[in-house]
């Protein structure tokens, strides 16, 4: 709660409203005995790890939005998780990437310029927030990665926040209940995301003051940047305390 104390009402009631969706779409899916990772993943005969799903990605070519969903640990709560992209080319602001420069290791070594590699103008993406999912298909968890992890483009943590409240999926493929459900956990725990972006930001800036001859953005040993536990029905009734309601 400490994270809304300082939000006005007429924030919270537009949470309050996202947090009643999601619980909408959620329920709507159990009544017929599915979930939003069972819709997004129907029709496939298998699934594999590390693999996107559906093939390709979301994207929305009006918005930049885009997503997929995929797998890649064993562990006991997660069946897999959300990566959430923007498209920055595709917003009427112009966003620049990060510049960063690593010192040479010699002295007779020039400098190099960190970013190099990265992706640019139309393929250039930023990476908002990724969402794990447990084996019932309800979200738990939000999380924050370094920039290795889903071969980014780096854009500072003001960017990427700007970003995030412009984040819309307008379209319906492949799945209009998971698109929308999307659209409102970014709105239902924006406050939450926000703080995750400036620890990402923070957590590279450490690793790169503990080892100025490294590039910490390709730090294979920094991958999870930060993360918080969620519960959409928690939320709800949170905000509804909130709001007398």
């Amino acid at each position: 709660m400490n994270m809304m104390a300082n939000l006005g009402r007429a924030r919270l009631q537009s949470m309050l409203a996202s947090g009643i969706e999601l619980l909408r779409i959620q329920q709507d899916l159990a009544s017929r005995r599915s979930n939003l990772v069972a819709e997004l993943l129907r029709g496939q005969d298998e699934f594999f790890e590390q693999q996107h799903y559906p093939a390709g990605d979301v994207f929305d070519p009006d918005t930049g939005a885009q997503y997929y969903y995929h797998a890649h640990r064993n562990e006991t709560r997660e069946h897999g998780h959300f990566h959430i992209f923007q498209r920055p080319h595709l917003l009427p602001e112009r966003f620049e990437p990060v510049r960063y420069v690593k010192p040479g290791v010699g002295r007779c070594k020039p400098q190099e310029k960190i970013g190099e590699h990265w992706p640019r103008g139309e393929k250039a993406l930023a990476h908002i927030v990724g969402v794990t999912m447990d084996n019932y298909g309800l979200p738990i968890r939000l999380f924050t990665v370094n920039r290795w992890v889903t071969d980014e483009t780096w854009y500072s943590a003001r960017d990427v926040i700007a970003m995030l409240d412009r984040f819309e999926l307008r379209h319906s493929w492949p799945v209009p209940e998971v698109n929308r459900w999307i659209n409102h956990l970014l709105r239902l725990y924006q406050p939450e995301i926000v703080e995750l972006i400036h620890r990402r930001d923070a957590a590279v800036e450490a690793r790169g003051r503990a080892n100025p001859r490294g590039d910490a953005l390709e730090d294979r040993s920094l991958e999870v940047t930060g993360f918080t536990e969620i519960s959409v029905e928690r939320r709800v009734r949170q905000l509804r305390r909130a709001l007398g309601t």
